[in-house]
């Protein structure tokens, strides 16, 4: 009936991840959809029996492809962007979450590129044979910390507890 991953790949100690649900509501893709790209493997979370965590990386990228999904980009394509950010998001990523400069992906579904320097960004429109699309990947890290939690429904029922014994 349902299929339980096999292997469980362990968190970073430190590390901060994200439900499904969290992560819904920060890109705004739906859970089916979040379950369906993990199925596909697209974005593979880790796995805590059927629940799925996802980590600042993942999300990120998760955020990125609903950004490129709502601009008309196949599947197919945004696997090769993908491909593209699991390599070079390790390495980019750490430096940019503590700096000024905002992160840029640029595609035109063909080729991909990660700038971080504005002058560099216009050259590569100015030079673009076809329309280019712009994610800004800062916005989307940046998205992380604005988003409220949800409290869960028994932090909401601690809390009603407490206050009645007051």
């Amino acid at each position: 009936m349902f299929k339980t991953k096999k292997s469980i790949l362990a968190v970073p100690p430190g590390e901060r991840t994200y439900s499904s649900a969290d992560v819904s509501r920060i890109s705004g893709v739906s859970l089916r959809q979040l379950q369906w790209w993990d199925e596909r493997k697209v974005v593979s979370p880790r796995h805590e029996g059927h629940k799925r965590l996802y980590l600042t990386e993942e999300v990120v990228e998760v955020t990125v492809i609903a950004e490129l999904r709502r601009k008309g980009f196949s599947l197919q394509k945004i696997r090769r962007v993908l491909r593209f950010l699991q390599r070079e998001m390790g390495k980019r990523l750490a430096e940019v979450a503590g700096s000024e400069s905002d992160l840029h992906l640029l595609t035109d579904g063909k080729s991909i590129y990660l700038e971080d320097d504005a002058a560099r960004i216009i050259d590569i429109f100015k030079g673009a044979k076809q329309p280019m699309f712009l994610v800004c990947v800062s916005d989307q890290l940046r998205r992380l910390t604005v988003v409220p939690r949800k409290p869960v429904r028994s932090e909401t029922a601690t809390a009603v507890r407490k206050a009645k014994a007051l």
